[in-house]
């Protein structure tokens, strides 16, 4: 037993060391019954847990008691001492090891990093502010009262220790009473800080660190940054590695807890093996976790997990060492003890209130919803629990002067946690309810009441609708109304009384119950990103940054976040634009087009032949690559000391072939060969070379002169510069690493706006149920429906900067989408017993193969050409006559930014079918055909607005119905469309109606095209059925409707003669236009069929 760690009291002078219960063991130490001592105290728990469920630290207090007795039955008894002596010579070190990572995870797990990291700074101050505080006030208590003649090394690590706030039981009390979040990750963040700020000071103590004689103030802080920054980065480190493994598909869910739990361990060991704080560590792995960090519903799994091993950790803790206490003399436990553990309670309360009462104004100016309740309220969260008492046997370990009772150390620690743990939860519970901070606001209770009120509606519908069941006719639906009558209290104000019976009277201004559903919309907006990224439509990247700026912006009062407000947080590719613009700028370009020809000149064609040859660029690298080590000997002064003649050599050589290199450039290209910037720098390389030569020269000459010595031997430093011309050969290299995260970001960019779209869609369906008075309902409508406009309007543009990049997004996306509904198809299929359990496993394996593998989708997808799209179109696909008809008819448009494709009010000029581009839609309310005269002027002056981007149509109704465009339609970016214009302009079609069993006569000679684009007809003559959309056939002479309402499109021949007195014809007042007029408003280029799309395109579609 000479190993300083065989046991919690420790010797360094390597004496035998003593035992917890201060005596060794005077018989031969067999196998006892220390498991079965483990097992009952856990089943003890859990039953006292039971009964006692809303007492935990009652629970707690029983068991440390129970624990005493032990120990005195063991300091007394021979054979219970055998059952604890497994305990008593176990390390203190091992038990901190063996129960603070799960429970320091559990901690870190729960808190919200964006909230912490918005009031870091506040936080991290209030840490320190307590730190000094308890140094300085602890401390000196410590010192002046405690009659046991303890060190000042034990005195300051006790009160280290005291001043800890454990993070797990400093919030319990207010979870439980609807505290908002903010304030309880305030509290365990500082806790956390505080925790990991001792165990890093205890690391330093325990590695005698401070024992060395060269101890310096420098080093101790130098290590503390370093011992802090490598936790941090171990712990993001394997927080990757667990998030890997959680968020396999393949994974189980027991092989997913499994190893979740055993790296958590892993961490903690890898911090503390390489002398860095594992609690640190283990604070960063769970910091960096979240709801998205799992998979669906294993998080639950997870979390149920590491609040029962939390459970039964701190159960057996304060057992352990109340057993601990038990062993110890009793002649130590005094009248004194009782009073100096209430003096050390009261001067940590005293600490603490002093530290909140320093802090707040910070508080107060960081957070506008902090006031003097609040703080009266975190003046009580100072509560000690199982860190503090895990790190108490160190202080007899660590100590200089060991003391005669080393287990007071531990009375003291777990006195007071459990005093914090009752008193301290009591009066923060109190304290709030009494202020009024858990009291539910007056719009909340209205939003609440809305929502009882919707449930009793969906119940009372319920039970109409089982009233009409027949086996259910004679069921007393009196009880059952009355039973399922929903009540439900609403924890009211104690500053604010109102009755809820008032609620609806009592007049709350617009302004709060925005404010109150803007938190609302807030919330909702996050439930959708996380919905979202579980069903796959939305990236975990992008839905993390949705949901961390969703709760940046919620402290800010009166702020709808809306996209800009997300893209700002996010952008970052406007640099990496600039880096690619300066890297295009540098690189080389051997434009052959630079060169001048010389007629017959046998010598110039050889020379250009070669000077643009790859042989003679590579030869140049070769050049370069071969300098490397004459350029090491120059560098080192004893190689060049012994190479001097030869380094001139070599020098000259080089030199020599650098200016070989340089004429033939300039014979081939003559002046333009400095229009390249890569060979003005190898002119500038060539002359210094020259230079270094003739320095060199004149220093054989005059080898006196000083000052021409020294410019030789800077001269000869610059010929490093000679291997600049590689970075040639990295650009290219550079701008394709750069084009790569160029299309991250706008692939990352059109994912978080079209989340965001989705996002204010769910909300809309919901404002309903967060407000019942009209106005708001109005206004958030207005402000969401805004929002939603700005959103599809970024979309266009991104899809105009990236096509190819939106089009692999989208199919990613679409593929994704296909998966997951044939996954809910099996799970349905599953479930009804239709497909067994093994076959089930299969099928599931081969639908996550395939969500696997689109890890390795490409990033881009080249656009299709207009002739390829129009078979994407649902209504054209597999229709390959009507695609062939199109594509004679058609014309490719070209519209900037800024142009007018149509105007509300004019006749239309044809069918626009948007390629590529984005336009924006203006219209107003639509008058449904009722006059003028009697339409209300109500609403006249709102205005309708709408984005149509890639495969949408313009212009088609007004076109078939022959009515005035109802919008206005201006493009947002370069679009291209395919226009269908002449069957318009020349009044070439119309519109026929056939109703069911009418009849109709088709005459080839005025009708050129008969097009069903509604209904269905039959031929008369053979009976074939013929179904919209469908061209009819020319032997077709006469049909009959079949449907009750059907359309057809009669397009007539080009020939207006014959269509003149026409009464079929259409009559379009509103196209009195000339060809250059028309030309004039519309910027188009015609083109056949295929086409090349080399820029941003839209199409225009005109049929003749």
């Amino acid at each position: 037993m000479s190993n300083t760690n065989s046991s919690f009291w420790v010797h360094k002078e390597g004496h035998k060391p003593e035992l917890l219960c201060g005596s060794s063991a005077s018989y031969t130490v067999v196998n006892g019954h220390f498991i079965m001592l483990v097992c009952s105290t856990i089943i003890l728990g859990g039953f006292l847990k039971t009964l006692l469920k809303n007492s935990e630290v009652t629970v707690l207090m029983i068991l440390s008691l129970l624990g005493f007795v032990i120990g005195q039955l063991a300091h007394n008894s021979i054979e219970v001492h055998k059952i604890v002596y497994p305990l008593l010579k176990t390390p203190s070190y091992s038990l901190y090891c063996y129960f603070s990572p799960m429970i320091i995870f559990m901690a870190a797990l729960d808190v919200d990093f964006c909230i912490l990291k918005n009031v870091f700074w506040q936080v991290l101050l209030i840490g320190l502010v307590s730190l000094l505080m308890t140094f300085i006030i602890l401390g000196y208590v410590v010192l002046k009262f405690n009659k046991d003649l303890w060190d000042l090394q034990s005195s300051i690590l006790f009160s280290m220790i005291v001043g800890m706030t454990d993070p797990v039981h400093s919030v319990n009390s207010l979870k439980t009473i609807g505290i908002s979040k903010t304030y309880t990750d305030i509290i365990r963040g500082e806790s956390m800080i505080i925790c990991g700020f001792t165990s890093i000071c205890f690391g330093v103590f325990r590695s005698d660190f401070l024992h060395i004689s060269m101890f310096t103030e420098f080093r101790v802080i130098l290590g503390l940054c370093l011992d802090i920054l490598g936790s941090i980065i171990c712990g993001y480190s394997c927080s990757r590695i667990i998030q890997f493994i959680l968020t396999d598909l393949f994974s189980n869910t027991i092989t997913s807890i499994i190893l979740c739990i055993s790296m958590v361990y892993m961490t903690f060991y890898i911090g503390e093996s390489f002398g860095m704080s594992g609690m640190i560590a283990l604070v960063t792995v769970g910091l960096n976790f979240d709801s998205l960090s799992f998979k669906p519903r294993i998080e639950v799994t997870i979390t149920k997990f590491l609040i029962m091993f939390s459970s039964v950790y701190q159960q057996l803790i304060y057992t352990f060492f109340g057993i601990v206490i038990g062993c110890g003399e009793t002649k130590y436990l005094r009248f004194h003890t009782v009073v100096f553990m209430l003096i050390l309670f009261a001067t940590v309360n005293f600490v603490r209130l002093l530290t909140i009462v320093l802090v707040s104004p910070l508080l107060m100016h960081a957070n506008y919803e902090y006031n003097w309740r609040w703080g009266i309220v975190i003046a009580w969260s100072g509560i000690k629990g199982i860190f503090s008492l895990l790190l108490a046997p160190d202080i007899h370990n660590l100590a200089d002067q060991k003391v005669e009772s080393p287990q007071l150390f531990i009375l003291y620690v777990q006195g007071i946690s459990l005093m914090t743990m009752g008193i301290n939860s009591y009066m923060m519970a109190h304290s709030a309810r009494t202020l009024g901070l858990c009291a539910t606001s007056l719009p909340r209770q209205m939003a609440i009441q809305n929502a009882i009120k919707h449930i009793q509606e969906i119940i009372q519908n319920t039970i109409t609708l089982f009233k009409t069941e027949k086996v259910l006719t004679n069921v007393n639906w009196t009880l059952v109304e009355e039973k399922t009558k929903i009540e439900y209290i609403i924890p009211s104000d104690a500053y604010n009384n109102v009755s809820h019976d008032d609620i609806e009277e009592e007049s709350l201004t617009e302004e709060v119950l925005i404010e109150e559903a803007r938190l609302h919309v807030a919330i909702i907006q996050m439930s959708s990103f996380e919905k979202q990224c579980n069903d796959g439509i939305l990236s975990v990247e992008a839905a993390r940054i949705l949901i961390s700026a969703t709760k940046s912006f919620c402290p800010i009062q009166g702020k709808f976040m809306s996209i800009y407000d997300v893209s700002t947080y996010v952008r970052a590719r406007s640099w990496l634009i600039k880096f690619k613009n300066m890297l295009t700028s540098l690189e080389y370009h051997k434009d052959k087009a630079l060169f001048i020809l010389y007629g017959d000149n046998k010598f110039l064609l050889f020379v250009c032949h070669v000077v643009f040859s790859e042989e003679f660029e590579y030869a140049g690298h070769i050049i370069t690559v071969m300098y490397i080590y004459p350029m090491i000997m120059h560098l080192w002064p004893m190689a060049r000391e012994l190479n001097v003649s030869g380094l001139i050599s070599v020098n000259n050589y080089f030199v020599f072939l650098y200016i070989f290199q340089a004429a033939m450039k300039i014979i081939s290209l003559k002046r333009k060969y400095f229009h390249q910037y890569w060979n003005t720098l190898e002119f500038l390389i060539m002359l210094v070379g020259i230079i270094d030569i003739f320095c060199i020269y004149f220093v054989k000459l005059r080898p006196d002169n000083f000052a021409l010595i020294q410019m030789t031997v800077i001269l000869g430093y610059f010929r490093i510069i000679r291997f600049i011309p590689f970075i040639k050969l990295i650009i290219p290299l550079l701008i394709n690493i750069v084009d790569v995260q160029i299309k991250k970001r706008l692939r990352l960019m059109y994912s978080i706006t079209k989340g965001y779209v989705k996002s204010q869609e769910d909300t809309k369906l919901l404002i309903k149920q967060i407000s019942s008075r009209e106005s708001v309902y109005q206004k958030l409508y207005e402000i969401l429906e805004t929002n939603k406009r700005d959103a599809v309007k970024e979309l266009g543009l991104i899809e105009h900067e990236g096509r190819d990049v939106v089009i692999a997004l989208k199919t990613r996306q679409a593929i994704r989408r296909v998966i997951a509904k044939a996954l809910k198809n099996l799970t349905f299929l599953w479930s009804r017993g239709i497909i067994d359990k093994h076959e089930g496993i299969e099928m599931n394996k081969v639908f996550l193969a395939k969500i696997k593998a689109l890890n390795n989708f490409p990033m881009a997808i080249p656009p299709p050409t207009p002739d390829k799209y129009l078979h994407n179109i649902v209504w054209l696909e597999n229709k390959d006559v009507l695609i062939e008809f199109f594509k004679e008819r058609a014309k490719l448009a070209y519209f900037d930014y800024g142009d007018v494709i149509c105007r509300e009010g004019e006749m239309p000029q044809g069918i626009y079918l948007i390629i590529s581009g984005m336009a924006i839609l203006h219209s107003s309310p639509p008058t449904f055909g009722i006059d003028s005269s009697l339409r209300s002027e109500r609403g006249s002056k709102s205005m309708f607005t709408e984005y149509c981007t890639s495969g949408d149509i313009i212009g088609e109704l007004s076109c078939l119905l022959k009515r005035e465009t109802e919008y206005t339609a201006i493009c947002e970016t370069i679009l291209q469309d395919l226009e269908f214009q002449k069957c318009v302009t020349f009044n070439l079609a119309y519109v026929e109606t056939l109703s069911s069993y009418n009849e109709m006569t088709i005459d080839n000679v005025t009708m050129k095209f008969v097009i069903i684009v509604y209904g269905s007809v039959i031929d008369t003559k053979t009976e074939v059925p013929y179904l919209a959309p469908c061209i009819l056939p020319k032997t077709c002479e006469q049909i009959q409707g079949t449907s009750d309402l059907s359309k057809l499109l009669v397009v007539q021949p080009s020939d207006p003669a014959k269509n003149t007195d026409d009464p079929k014809v259409m009559v379009s007042t509103g196209l009195r236009m000339s060809q250059r007029e028309y030309n004039w408003k519309r910027k188009y280029e015609e083109r056949n069929f295929p086409l090349s799309w080399n820029r941003s395109q839209t199409t225009r579609i005109q049929l003749p």
